[in-house]
């Protein structure tokens, strides 16, 4: 009987023992849910101090890490347990995970198959842990997620799992089927918070016009869990360029639920910077990087970086975005951080080739036309601004290969930025464009003509007379006498050179006397005037003699070009 005692005593313990260690999982799987990580990690990090052997706490001490960015810490740790516990599915799901975030995916694969193969795919906890792994990673496969979670009954998914269904889903910007999952996750819990802030996040990705949808579900996020920090984050985060006081409210929401956290000290450095207290956020940045120890949040370097540019610092912006570049990771830089590194670096010659390079890597990361188009023309305003115009040509040239609409004033600014930095063969091309694009718009062709008579300086080809025909066509029948004027002279005298250089002084004539129609008082077509009429009758012998008192020009003088019927203006 006392042995009877003893032994159901020793059960009533284990089983009590159970529970508490449930419910100490349950409590960082808690702390995750809420995204805060320090405190997740110091209730996982205590218990596999305690037992260095306990895969669960170590594998969600890694998914801490990883919360946190700190993808170093996650894998090591995940390696040094699998190698203890070499048959753990567990710890093959995490290493699978790694594996993907290297970009390893036959390698991932692999390892959550065998994982698979372990638990006889009965296991649904080690099922959604794929499947997460596969949403989270950039280079994870959303479709194999959906198979990993339909593997698991419906009447058997929790909450969590039909969530990462909708996960899955909304990667493959299937947002049908993720609002399904992710309602069928509040049919199974109600108050499952973070199935009712997903949804917000799939109307707002239909634009502005569904805001009252998406505003709906975050409100409701709000109110079933008021500790929910994620919901205050991303609404901070949405306030930010559109209402800065209603973004700071979220954010004293977000820091009153949140853990304590650099990052936290970022925001409110960013606010300042954002209400366009640029020395203040940078004092404030430099508070938060003191208290951040030996690793302040990375991007308090960069608020530093785009602080002092806004201040008309550039030495100093440049120091802090080259610490900024060094201690953020790259799959974290955005497309605004390489372009504003890139318009630095031009200011300090010498650089010109590495922020060619940033600045690529901002065309090519931003996916938005606009932001494309605005870091192509700032560069190309900088070597405006210093007159090197065939490099500025270059620039904006690249504007029509992101423009889907391409316009009058970007062929021009590529264009004449060309013609003026004497890359005549590369305006024509420019000006061909605007020809075709706008065959009906004068500048098109009287600045293809300009440099075309460039291409071909001693008249011999006739390369612009083509196109100073159809300047002169224009021009005629154009209402406006006193533009029309001005871009008639050049094309007649063009004209008049090419006949003179071909030995044709009777049409060379023709074409001064048109001259003379429009300016009768111009000193050189009375002077050509008189050399022509004498060479036509004089013998042969003495033609070359009159020739050489015949002054045009086939290539017209460089100057600045005023447009006319466009009316676009030179930048």
């Amino acid at each position: 009987m006392h042995k009877v005692k003893i032994i159901s005593s020793l059960i009533t313990l284990l089983f009590t023992g159970n529970i508490l260690f449930a419910q100490t999982i349950d409590e960082g799987k808690r702390f995750l849910y809420y995204e805060r990580y320090n405190s997740a990690r110091d209730v996982f990090s205590k218990m596999v101090n305690a037992n260095p052997n306990n895969v669960e706490a170590a594998y969600w001490l890694g998914q801490t890490y990883l919360g946190q960015e700190d993808s170093v810490s996650a894998k090591t740790l995940y390696q040094k347990t699998l190698s203890a516990n070499a048959n753990s599915p567990l710890m093959l799901v995490a290493m699978g995970q790694m594996a993907l975030m290297d970009r390893q995916n036959n390698e991932a694969r692999n390892r959550f198959e065998t994982a698979i193969s372990l638990t006889k795919g009965k296991d649904y906890n080690i099922l959604n842990a794929i499947a997460r792994a596969n949403v989270d990673a950039r280079s994870g496969d959303a479709a194999y997620a959906i198979e990993k979670i339909k593997m698991i009954p419906e009447n058997k998914r929790t909450a969590e799992m039909w969530t990462t269904l909708g996960d899955a889903y909304r990667k493959m910007t299937d947002g049908a089927n993720a609002q399904i999952s992710y309602q069928s996750a509040l049919g199974v819990d109600p108050n499952y918070t973070r199935a009712s802030f997903m949804i917000g996040r799939l109307y707002q990705t239909q634009g502005t016009s569904q805001e009252p949808y998406y505003m709906k579900y975050y409100n409701e996020a709000m109110q079933k869990d008021p500790k929910y920090a994620p919901v205050y984050a991303w609404l901070s985060e949405y306030y930010y360029r559109r209402d800065i006081n209603k973004a700071r409210e979220y954010l004293d929401k977000y820091i009153g639920v949140a853990d304590p956290d650099s990052k936290n000290c970022y925001y409110q450095a960013s606010f300042l910077y954002a209400s366009s207290k640029f020395q203040e956020s940078i004092t404030k940045a430099n508070e938060c990087i003191a208290a951040g120890g030996q690793n302040p949040y990375p991007s308090l370097y960069g608020l530093k970086a785009f602080a002092y540019d806004k201040v008309g610092d550039s030495a100093s912006a440049k120091t802090f975005f080259e610490t900024y570049f060094q201690k953020q990771k790259p799959e974290n830089l955005l497309s605004g951080d390489y372009a504003t590194y890139g318009r630095v670096l031009l200011k300090f010659p010498g650089n010109e080739a590495k922020a060619a390079d940033y600045i690529q890597k901002a065309i090519t990361l931003d996916t938005l036309e606009v932001n494309k188009i605005e870091y192509i023309t700032s560069v190309a305003n900088n070597y405006l601004a210093a007159k090197n115009y065939n490099e500025a040509g270059k620039w904006y040239s690249r504007v029509l290969g992101v423009k889907k609409n391409v316009t009058k004033t970007d062929l021009y600014n590529a264009g004449y930025n060309y013609y003026r930095g004497s890359n005549y063969t590369a305006a024509d091309s420019i000006f061909k464009i605007y020809q075709q694009k706008y065959p009906d718009d004068i500048l098109g062709f009287q600045l293809g003509a300009y440099s075309q008579a460039y291409i071909d300086s001693t008249g011999t080809l006739g390369l612009a007379k083509p196109t100073y025909e159809k300047v002169i066509q224009l021009a005629s029948a154009s209402k406006d006498t006193a533009n029309a004027k001005q871009q008639l002279i050049p094309a007649y005298n063009y004209m008049l050179a090419h006949y003179h250089k071909n030995k044709d002084y009777a049409s060379a004539l023709t074409w001064n006397e048109k001259i003379l129609v429009l300016e009768p008082a111009n000193a050189q077509a009375l002077a050509n005037k008189t050399a022509l009429q004498a060479a036509l009758n004089a013998p042969k012998a003495k033609v070359k003699v009159e020739d050489d008192k015949v002054k045009a020009k086939t290539s017209d003088t460089k100057q600045k070009v005023t447009p006319t019927k466009s009316k676009v203006k030179p930048k």
